[in-house]
């Protein structure tokens, strides 16, 4: 098992992603923290883990705050003696238009998506810089590398990348590797309400999607293993898009283009 022995914390590890990165790194031997702003959640995927025979224990946490999250820290080191692997992966989707949402919406989104990410590995980090080995994974998306709307979660995203990659150069030579995998669009609660509106939204989207179908956690959770693995001991600072294909090009953009042009040739 690539994680046996490893002692993991998941921040959002109550539901979607979060939820799939626990179990699959519970099931290669890891022992997870798993961490919530739900206590229920978090309850819930650490009880599923332990009916299965693995080791896990929840935490309670506001990532966005210092105080929380320092005390959801010295539970996972009071639990666990030290944390290996640290998967920042907590976060919200809030505002659609820069110029309809106010401002406090822009500010919930950089500090539940961003600044959580610094408020939580500036906890983890240290353990991880004295014993000179460990694994940050950050779950950013294909909207911190292109313009697909949702301007402050975008914003948001593409600044943990640019995060990732100064983590990356500054501890890399004390044996912290940072990585970040930037997912499409992926069945978890977080489109919801989305999801009520719109009920066939993920049928659009296929449309986007080069392999004909939208994501699902279990397939972010297996790049994020294997960028925390020693599978990926020479990789970091990398931003993996873990999105079907879209950012490599659009087939309905292609179908439309291809169309388009047949007419032109067909009337000249």
């Amino acid at each position: 098992m690539r994680f046996a022995d490893k002692r993991a914390l998941v921040t959002g590890g109550g539901s979607g992603i979060g939820r799939a990165t626990c179990y699959r790194l519970a099931r290669e031997g890891a022992q997870i923290v798993v961490a919530d702003l739900r206590a229920e959640r978090a309850q819930e995927t650490a009880q599923q883990i332990t009916d299965e025979g693995g080791h896990a224990i929840a935490l309670t946490a506001d990532v966005s705050d210092a105080t929380s999250v320092e005390g959801m820290a010295q539970g996972a080191l009071d639990a666990f003696g030290a944390i290996d692997l640290l998967v920042n992966n907590a976060g919200i989707a809030e505002g659609d238009d820069l110029l309809t949402f106010d401002e406090s919406t822009w500010d919930l989104n950089l500090a539940v998506v961003l600044k959580s990410v610094y408020l939580v590995s500036r906890q983890i980090l240290p353990g991880m810089l004295e014993r000179g080995s460990g694994a940050i994974v950050n779950v950013s998306s294909v909207n911190g590398l292109t313009a697909v709307g949702q301007e402050a979660y975008s914003a948001a995203k593409a600044g943990m990348i640019n995060l990732t990659q100064n983590m990356a150069v500054k501890y890399g030579p004390q044996g912290v590797r940072v990585n970040v995998v930037c997912p499409g669009s992926v069945r978890t609660p977080i489109w919801d309400g989305i999801v009520a509106e719109n009920p066939q939204i993920f049928e659009k989207l296929t449309r986007w999607y080069p392999l004909g179908r939208v994501g699902e956690a279990e397939d972010i959770a297996a790049a994020i293993l294997f960028l925390a693995s020693d599978d990926a001991s020479w990789i970091t600072g990398q931003a993996l898009a873990v999105d079907g294909g879209l950012t490599a090009g659009i087939p309905g953009l292609l179908a439309d283009v291809n169309t388009d042009a047949g007419k032109e040739k067909e009337t000249s």
